[in-house]
């Protein structure tokens, strides 16, 4: 009896092995930057019992492991080279309408827990792209449009139910396993076991507005340090993305999108300052109930191979800084993919930076801005426009650090970063490295950035 078939004796999902149907589905990176690393075998597990026996069989013979979810991570580490346990058949969502709580299994995805939600008129913090799964996107945090008003996803995190590396299942909150519950808050996924469910407390969903305003690519520098201005006295209820970007062949484009808790008068009055430093292409400010506004701001992509950098500021960048900025855009050196390269400031503080430090593992509990930089390209395309892409976002990342700190989202995952531990986990990377120790000495559950 081979190993594949001992473990498919062992459990009662399926094990697709290469060449078997769904195995490519299941196995394929949401970044086509790492389509090449093919895992050996997927298990699609069919509950957390599942995930036990995987884990053991691991163990006894040293073929890596690694959990998959939605598969969006940046740095392509939803796949290896061994075994990937897909966890999407583990994805009910349960609601108590008397407490509000929401039980999310560990393999949901987002399309899936906002049709659960909507059918309550309930809410918590959540990523705005169908095939995002919850696990990723609470573990590392999880940053929201209405996180400066409603805190991260891991802030609205009540309990978690973790498979360890021992086999055994803990059920992990304020109460019981403090300590790995403190981790599961912002550490980043796939570091202390297989989370196979999630419980939330939500509440009643509130009345919105959403923006998309546009401006050409002359008025760059002025709208980007106006709407800094804004964000940076805006009331919490008012988040939102602050963009610019080009694709090959085609002009820059300046972007703000943002969802307001409260009317669209209010937002609209928001954003005169940024109305009134340079004339608009397009504004579209209008009141849209929560679940308009969720799909008005559903994020899509060209899809394809990309990398992304990110920093931190606690407050707005200097002139100097934002001319960095727009002029790396133009001197971007193309690529086939249209989503292009570009930077972002993503509003953050608000309800984020009420929640101490410490109480979370989460770090950036001070940043007003993250500082998102990002470059795309098809990934059949030469090697040297692979390298120039890399190359010029490096160069881009280096440049601003003169004007933003050496941290970085652990959600936005950047393979090329050099110390990370620093930069995702700041004051708390003794206190995770010690969690793991306890929880994974061994460390079965590893990857090149794992803690």
């Amino acid at each position: 009896m081979t190993g594949w078939e001992r473990l498919r004796g062992l459990v009662d999902g399926r094990l697709r092995l290469p060449g078997d149907s769904g195995f490519d589905e299941a196995s394929r990176p949401f970044n086509e930057r790492f389509r090449d690393v093919r895992p050996a075998a997927v298990l699609s597990v069919a509950g957390s019992a599942d995930v036990s026996r995987a884990i053991g069989w691991s163990r006894d013979t040293g073929v890596p492991i690694v959990a998959r979810g939605g598969g969006h991570s940046y740095a392509g580490n939803s796949v290896n080279r061994g075994l990937v346990l897909d966890l999407r058949d583990i994805d009910g969502v349960h609601v108590d309408p008397s407490t509000a709580l929401v039980t999310v299994g560990g393999g949901a995805q987002m399309r899936k827990v906002y049709a659960v939600l909507r059918e309550h008129d309930l809410i918590f913090p959540l990523g705005n792209s169908d095939d995002v799964g919850i696990g990723g996107l609470v573990l590392g945090g999880g940053v929201s449009v209405v996180s400066r008003a409603m805190g991260l996803t891991c802030d609205s995190l009540v309990s978690t139910d973790v498979v360890l590396a021992d086999g055994s299942t803990v059920t992990c909150s304020e109460t019981e396993h403090t300590d790995l519950f403190w981790a599961c808050r912002g550490g980043g996924g796939g570091n202390f076991g297989v989370n196979t469910s999630f419980t939330f407390q939500a509440r009643p969903v509130p009345a919105t507005s959403t923006c998309l305003v546009l401006w050409d690519w002359p008025h760059a520098i002025d709208v980007l340090a106006t709407m800094q201005e804004v964000m940076r006295r805006a009331p919490n209820g008012f988040a939102a993305r602050i963009g610019v970007s080009r694709a090959a062949g085609e002009d820059g484009v300046v972007s703000v999108i943002g969802q307001h808790l409260g009317p669209a008068a209010e937002l609209r009055e928001l954003l005169a300052p940024a109305l009134a430093a340079a004339p608009a292409s397009r504004a579209d400010i209008a009141d849209r109930t929560y679940w308009e506004a969720a799909d008005y701001l559903h994020h899509t992509t060209a899809g394809g191979a990309f990398a992304v950098r990110t920093r931190c500021t606690p407050a707005p960048l200097a002139e100097d800084g934002l001319r960095t900025i727009v002029t790396a855009v133009d001197k971007w050196p193309g690529s086939a993919n249209p989503d292009g390269a570009g930077a972002a400031l993503f509003t953050w503080g608000g309800a984020i930076n009420d929640v101490p430090v410490s109480e979370t593992a989460f770090p950036h509990r001070d940043v007003l801005f993250l500082v998102s930089m990002d470059t795309s390209w098809q990934p059949d395309e030469p090697p040297e426009v692979v390298r120039e892409n890399l190359d010029w976002l490096t160069a881009l990342h280096r440049d601003m650090g003169e004007f933003a700190p050496d941290a970085s989202y652990v959600n936005f995952t950047d393979p090329d970063l050099d110390d990370w531990r620093a930069a995702y986990h700041g004051p708390n990377a003794a206190r995770l490295a010690e969690v793991k120790r306890h929880y994974d000495p061994d460390r079965v559950f590893s990857f090149s950035q794992a803690i």
